[in-house]
């Protein structure tokens, strides 16, 4: 016998719509802020911060993906990218040969420090411009909710 479909319920197909749209609206709206500002695509931007937010500003290509949510691939192709502009550049790690690091250049962290102001300034106005801090601390829990949904769900047998 056949399970019959879990439907939404109404308020779940409303928060769904609701949901899709904020993920598609916001992320264009900050690609086409950073795009007309500073020349950078969205996931160029957060490959600079997160690089920029470390020591050395240096991180192996595998976790550099982990932590911006990317495969190795696109990072591959985002990485090459910002190469081509002299704001990243990749070395082999001098103890695993196998192993590249990406490191951000003196250039590439100008370019994180010119783009990061009007960036922010872009998140605040499309979320949370809107929010009160309760709301805020709000989001922050429901989206640890929702990341703890591994990413490949499958149906159940």
């Amino acid at each position: 016998m056949v399970d019959e479909p879990r439907w939404l319920t109404e308020d779940q197909q409303l928060a769904w719509r609701r949901c899709v749209e904020v993920l598609v609206k916001v992320p264009a709206a900050l690609e086409a802020q950073l795009q007309r500002d500073a020349g950078l695509t969205h996931m160029g931007y957060i490959v600079l911060s997160t690089l920029s937010e470390r020591a050395d500003r240096r991180l192996p290509m595998s976790r550099l993906a982990k932590l911006v949510s990317a495969s190795l691939s696109r990072l591959s192709h985002v990485v090459a990218r910002l190469e081509t502009q002299g704001w990243v550049r990749r070395e082999r790690d001098p103890e695993d040969g196998r192993v590249q690091i990406a490191v951000l250049t003196d250039g590439g962290f100008d370019k994180i420090v010119e783009s990061a102001p009007g960036h922010a300034e872009a998140v605040q106005q499309l979320i949370f411009d809107r929010l009160s801090p309760a709301q805020i601390r709000q989001m922050i829990k429901l989206c640890d909710a929702l990341l703890q949904t591994p990413v490949e769900v499958r149906p159940q047998d």
